[in-house]
C-alpha cells in the first residue's frame, strides 16, 4: 500500500466516462446526398420481394415458419425478460453488499483511525475484488484491492485515482470502469477522527457480468435445442396432418393432366373416402372435388352419348342418301345421252350433273368420317409408303400439269403397317389440298424419309404458295373450314379434305401436322414403322468324326 499523498485531482478537470459511457459516441447521422433514395424508398420493394418469396412456399412450410417464428418469438421475449430480471436482482444484491462492505469498511476505519497499515481493507469479512479508498483534500491518502484470486493487496493506478476523485458522496452506487475491471463504487464521509476525507468502497461488476453471459448462453442453448425439437415434432405432425390434402392435390393433378378428348375414362379418378370425410378441411375439399368430377363425368357422358347420336344420324343419313343421289346421277347421264336439248337445256343438265356428282362426294366423305369416329379397326397390311406417294405424284403432274411436281423417295422400300387404300386417300388429299390452293406456277414437293430415331416414316408435302394466314392455322384440320381467303384457288372445296386426312393418320396411330409461311408451306405426317424382327441366328454347321 503506498505510504505518500498522490497527486490532487483538478477540480475543473473533466470527468472520465463510466462503464456505461466507455465506448465512444457514435457519429452523427449523415446526410443523404441530394437526389438519393430515401430509406422508405428501398424498404418497399424489399417487402414485395420477401412477400413473392413467401407465396412460393408451400403451406406445410408457412405453417412451420409460423410455428418455429412463434416460438423464436417467445423465446426471445423470454430471455429478455429473465435477464432483465437476474439483471435487477443481481444488482440488489450487490448494492446491498455494498452496503455492508462500506459499513464495515466506516466502523473499522472509525476505530483505527488514519493509520496505513490498519486502513479499511484489514477490516474483518472483506470480500475477495473489494475495493478501498481514502481521499483527504483531493488527494489519494490510501487505496488498493483485493487481489480475487489470490487475496493480496495492488495499488490503484493514477488513471483510476482520478475516477475514484468523481465519486459523489452519499450519492447512489454508481459503476466505473477501471484498469481492473468493472466496479460498483461508493462514498462517505471517513469517520476516523480528525480525518475530514472521504472514504470510498467497491466492489466487482464480474460475477454479476459472468452469471448474465452464463444465463444468456444457458437460454441460447436450450432454446436451440427447443426450436429443433419442436421444428421437427412440429414438421411431423403437420405433414400428416396435410397428407390428406395432399392425395387430394394428386387425385386432381390426374385429372388436369389427363387427355379429356378420349372421354370419360380419364374421370374415374376419386378421391379416397377417408381423404373425403366431412368435417374436416381437406375432408370438405375431397368431397367438392369428387362432386365436381361426378358432375363433369355426367356432363361428358351426355356429350359423349349426343356425339354417338350425331354420328349414327350422319352415318345413316350418308348411307341412305347414296342411292337417291346415284339414280339422280345414272338418270341425268341416261337423258343427256338419249335426248336432244338446246344449249341452255344441255347446260343446264350438266350443271345437274356436277352438283349429284360433288353431292356424291361429299356423301361418301361423311359416310367415311361417320365410320373413321366409330373406331373401326383399319386392316393393315404392307404398304410401301414410297412407291405409293410416287405414283400418285405422277398421276398428279398429268392431270395438273400448271403446277410442277417433284417426287423425293427413297431408293429402298419404306414399308408401314397400313391400309393401302386410305394411305391412298390422305396423299391424294394432300396433294390435291396443295393443287386447290396455289397458284399456278407453284412448285409441290413430295418427300419421304425414315426417321430411326424416333422409327417412324416421315411423309411430307411443301409447296411454294402464298401460305395460310397465321389465325386460320390452327383450323385447317377442322371439319367444313375453309381457307380460301387465306389461300388462292379456283376449285371449290367441302372442307372436309385434311379432316378426313387427320382422322385416317390418327386411326393408322399417326401424327399429321401443319406449318406455314409464305413461300414455304409443309403439312408433315408421320407413321410408325412395323417393329424390327431380329434375325434367328445361325445355328453353327455340325462337325462330323473322322
Amino acid at each position: 500500500m503506498s505510504q505518500s499523498a498522490r497527486p490532487p485531482v483538478p477540480s475543473g478537470a473533466p470527468e472520465l466516462p463510466s462503464a456505461g459511457e466507455a465506448s465512444p459516441r457514435s457519429p452523427e447521422p449523415s446526410l443523404p446526398a441530394p437526389g438519393a433514395p430515401r430509406p422508405e424508398a428501398k424498404q418497399a420493394p424489399l417487402h414485395a420481394k420477401l412477400g413473392q418469396r413467401l407465396g412460393h412456399l408451400t403451406l406445410q412450410r408457412k405453417l412451420l415458419l409460423a410455428l418455429i417464428g412463434s416460438l423464436a418469438l417467445i423465446c426471445t421475449v423470454i430471455g429478455l425478460l429473465l435477464n432483465a430480471g437476474m439483471r435487477q436482482s443481481l444488482a440488489s444484491q450487490l448494492h446491498e453488499q455494498l452496503d455492508f462492505a462500506s459499513d464495515r469498511a466506516a466502523s473499522y476505519s472509525a476505530q483505527n483511525g488514519r493509520e496505513p497499515s490498519s486502513g479499511p481493507l484489514f477490516a474483518p469479512g472483506q470480500a475477495s475484488g473489494t475495493l478501498n479508498a481514502r481521499i483527504v483534500s483531493g488527494y489519494l491518502f490510501s487505496g488498493a484491492v483485493l487481489d480475487s484470486k489470490t487475496g493480496e493487496r495492488k495499488d490503484i493506478t493514477d488513471a483510476d485515482a482520478q475516477l475514484l476523485s468523481s465519486v459523489k458522496i452519499d450519492a447512489p452506487p454508481v459503476m466505473h470502469h477501471l484498469s481492473i475491471g468493472d466496479y460498483m463504487l461508493s462514498a462517505q464521509r471517513d469517520p476516523a477522527p480528525g480525518s475530514g476525507g472521504i472514504l470510498i468502497t467497491g466492489l466487482p461488476m464480474a460475477p454479476i457480468q459472468q452469471t448474465l453471459a452464463s444465463l444468456g448462453i444457458l437460454t441460447v442453448t436450450i432454446s436451440l435445442a427447443g426450436l429443433i425439437a419442436i421444428g421437427l415434432v412440429g414438421s411431423l405432425i403437420i405433414r400428416r396432418s396435410l397428407a390428406p390434402l395432399q392425395r387430394v392435390s394428386a387425385v386432381a393433378s390426374s385429372v388436369a393432366n389427363a387427355e379429356l378428348e378420349s372421354g370419360t375414362a380419364a374421370l374415374e379418378a376419386r378421391v379416397a373416402p377417408e381423404d373425403s370425410i366431412p368435417g374436416t378441411e381437406s375432408g370438405e375439399v375431397g368431397r367438392a372435388l369428387n362432386a365436381l368430377l361426378d358432375n363433369v363425368g355426367t356432363a361428358f357422358a351426355v356429350r359423349e352419348a349426343s356425339e354417338a347420336q350425331m354420328r349414327r344420324f350422319v352415318a345413316d343419313a350418308s348411307h341412305e342418301l347414296r342411292t337417291p343421289l346415284s339414280a339422280i346421277r345414272g338418270y341425268t347421264e341416261l337423258i343427256s345421252a338419249t335426248e336432244h336439248f338446246s344449249d341452255d337445256g344441255q347446260r343446264s343438265l350438266n350443271r345437274v350433273l356436277e352438283q349429284s356428282t360433288r353431292m356424291s362426294s361429299l356423301v361418301e366423305n361423311l359416310l367415311l368420317l361417320a365410320r373413321l369416329d366409330e373406331k373401326h379397326q383399319v386392316k393393315k397390311a404392307p404398304v410401301d409408303v414410297g412407291k405409293l406417294a410416287a405414283e400418285i405424284t405422277e398421276d398428279f403432274a398429268i392431270t395438273a400439269p400448271a403446277h410442277h411436281w417433284i417426287p423425293k423417295v427413297p431408293d429402298t422400300p419404306l414399308v408401314v403397317s397400313g391400309d393401302a387404300s386410305a394411305l391412298r386417300r390422305v396423299i391424294t388429299n394432300l396433294l390435291a389440298n396443295a393443287r386447290k390452293h396455289t397458284s399456278e406456277g407453284n412448285t409441290v414437293t413430295v418427300e419421304i424419309h425414315r426417321d430411326g430415331s424416333a422409327h417412324q416414316a416421315v411423309l411430307r408435302v411443301t409447296d411454294t404458295g402464298e401460305g395460310i394466314a397465321p389465325d386460320f392455322l390452327p383450323l385447317v384440320f377442322k371439319r367444313f373450314t375453309r381457307a380460301d381467303a387465306a389461300r388462292s384457288g379456283a376449285d371449290g372445296t367441302t372442307g372436309l379434305g385434311l379432316p378426313i386426312a387427320k382422322a385416317i393418320v390418327e386411326s393408322h396411330d399417326g401424327t399429321i401436322t401443319v406449318s406455314s409461311v409464305p413461300g414455304n408451306t409443309v403439312f408433315e405426317v408421320r407413321l410408325p414403322l412395323p417393329p424390327a424382327v431380329p434375325p434367328k441366328p445361325s445355328t453353327p454347321p455340325k462337325t462330323t468324326k473322322a
